[in-house]
């Protein structure tokens, strides 16, 4: 008789699988599920050195899947200070203050979560603002969504950019009539120079460009960096995470991860991409290939090339079709032609890569499904599975594409205004009435038959599955008669479950609960279908296995 090494009893388990969609109790032989039933039926293989785990009655699900999320800027995010919540500068003066006087010696104080309406609706942020919070030391403020930053004059002074400086397409060094930064600054590139005045050299944020750091990391730096990643981690699988997929990359996070891997220590799985940005040339996309020989074990791989198609609706850099509804003219700009993606489109399908790009604008999702169609054209349909990530708004001419190209929408239900974190305006404003029937098209992609993955974004909202959840299933209407995006309980976990595992490529062995699949499972702390929704986002794992083994326990 082979006894299970661990069982999970006395719970609601979930499983994912549609031929046996609840059980009882899970019994876990070595890495794998070795079967999953009734009490009395998983009791008959606890033997003698079998571990039991009661669950008491509470929900037992496969490992969450964050689908979305950037590890490293996320975990150095955790020792910053956030401004959640922050309005006026009666609230910020004195928390910047404490946060200067907690770090005397750091080179750049950085805050996160700042509100596009910190100054009031519709007032922007100036370092004239800023200067009256904190003059005498440089600060840098970033936007919940990072794609807008405010600086004050000594930050843009240091930085070299209080002059303005030529920037990429898309990005953008707000100047006043004084000839001088506002101390806005809008999109990546326009904040660059001010993050590396930070003491780290800003190693966190360059998954966000792809490079590398631009000199030898000590070995002090380097202990610290693998600190901030077992914190990462750590988070992660607090929240139930077993599988991780990072948007930004470069080969010094893959080192990183490895050395983690190596020592036991990369608790959670994590796929880690190529980032392929406006400047690099498509070329580059040898470096791809090289990660993905490189790094392609059970724990740790890549595999995908991430990229940016445009930027957010809050800063008017993403790509419409049609002008802003509150500025006539605007429509933002796409980071890539028609042209340089078709031709990036077609090698990286060549070469087996995984795509995902971020498209907020219906612009930019169709000019992204014109690069995917390419690539079909060119090289013949495969099981590429390839992705667009946010899909803020979409052209209804083009949801049967996305069905059609096999692409998986990559979602954040925590992203629509109003339904978690983020204030109806000015998305809403800046969107317009004729396109809300079409913003975050949960249902329509739902009732097309898109695979579809929830993720948060992390550190851009909050990493919390269960109140993704919740705001997945009691997000407000546009308009009374527009759409209901809501999904059902069941729904929602299955994409942060089994719709995560597959654009993963990971189906076969994770994101259900079946014999034979890697035991990667969490306990709730609760019996999530009993609970009232407005309660779900309390919810947290009581236990997160990974392989058959405990890598969180609250």
């Amino acid at each position: 008789m082979i006894f299970a090494d661990t069982v999970i009893e006395n719970a609601d388990v979930v499983t994912m699988n549609p031929d046996q969609p609840r059980a009882e109790a899970v019994a876990i032989a070595g890495r794998s599920i070795m079967a999953v039933g009734s009490n009395a039926e998983i009791a008959a293989l606890v033997g003698p050195q079998t571990r039991r785990i009661d669950a008491q009655g509470n929900t037992v699900l496969p490992g969450f899947v964050e689908a979305h999320l950037h590890l490293f800027s996320g975990a150095m995010g955790l020792q910053l200070l956030q401004l959640d919540g922050v309005q006026g500068l009666e609230q910020l003066t004195p928390l910047l203050r404490q946060y200067a006087a907690d770090n005397p010696r750091e080179t750049l104080l950085i805050c996160k979560a700042a509100d596009y309406n910190l100054m009031g609706p519709g007032q922007s942020v100036t370092r004239h603002d800023l200067d009256q919070a904190l003059p005498d030391r440089p600060v840098i403020l970033i936007a919940g969504d990072h794609h807008t930053a405010w600086a004050n004059t000594i930050a843009l002074d240091r930085a070299g950019v209080l002059h303005g400086r030529e920037m990429p397409i898309g990005n953008e060094i707000v100047m006043g009539p004084d000839g001088l930064a506002t101390g806005e600054l809008l999109e990546f590139y326009a904040y660059t120079a001010v993050l590396a005045l930070r003491s780290t050299g800003g190693r966190e944020d360059l998954g966000f460009t792809g490079s590398e750091p631009a000199r030898d990391v000590t070995p002090a730096e380097r202990a610290f960096d693998l600190d901030l990643m077992r914190s990462g981690l750590a988070y992660c699988a607090s929240f139930g995470f077993t599988s991780l997929h990072n948007m930004d990359g470069n080969f010094y996070q893959l080192d990183l991860l490895a050395e983690l891997e190596a020592g036991g220590d990369l608790i959670c799985r994590t796929e880690v991409p190529f980032h392929l940005t406006p400047e690099k040339p498509v070329s580059s996309l040898k470096e791809a290939s090289l990660m993905q020989r490189q790094f392609n074990s059970d724990k740790l791989r890549s595999g995908r090339v991430k990229l940016f198609m445009d930027g957010v609706v809050d800063s008017g850099t993403a790509f419409f079709l049609e002008d802003y509804a509150d500025e006539p003219g605007l429509r933002g700009d796409a980071l890539h032609s028609v042209e340089r993606f078709n031709e990036i489109a077609i090698e990286a399908d060549r070469r087996g890569l995984q795509i995902s790009v971020h498209a907020i604008g219906d612009a930019a999702v169709r000019r992204v499904l014109d690069g995917y169609q390419t690539a079909r054209e060119a090289n013949g349909p495969r099981d590429s599975r390839h992705r667009i990530e946010h899909i803020e708004v979409l052209h209804p001419d083009d949801l049967p594409r996305i069905r059609d190209l096999g692409v998986v929408a990559s979602m954040q239900p925590s992203h629509p205004p109003a339904a978690m974190d983020f204030p109806w305006d000015p998305w809403r404003k800046r969107v317009g009435a004729a396109r809300w029937d079409g913003a975050f098209p949960v249902a329509a992609l739902r009732e097309a038959g898109v695979p579809i993955a929830f993720a948060s974004d992390w550190p851009v909202a909050d990493i919390n599955p269960m109140r993704g959840v919740q705001a997945a299933m009691t997000r407000p209407k546009f308009t009374e008669d527009g759409p209901d995006n809501r999904v059902t309980l069941d729904q929602a976990l299955e994409y942060y479950t089994r719709g995560g595992a597959y654009a993963g490529f990971d189906e076969h062995r994770l994101g259900s609960l079946i014999p034979g699949m890697m035991a990667d499972i969490v306990v709730m702390d609760h019996r999530l279908h009993d609970m009232p929704v407005d309660q779900l986002g309390t919810a947290r794992a009581a236990m997160t296995l990974c392989d058959g083994a405990v890598i969180w326990q609250a």
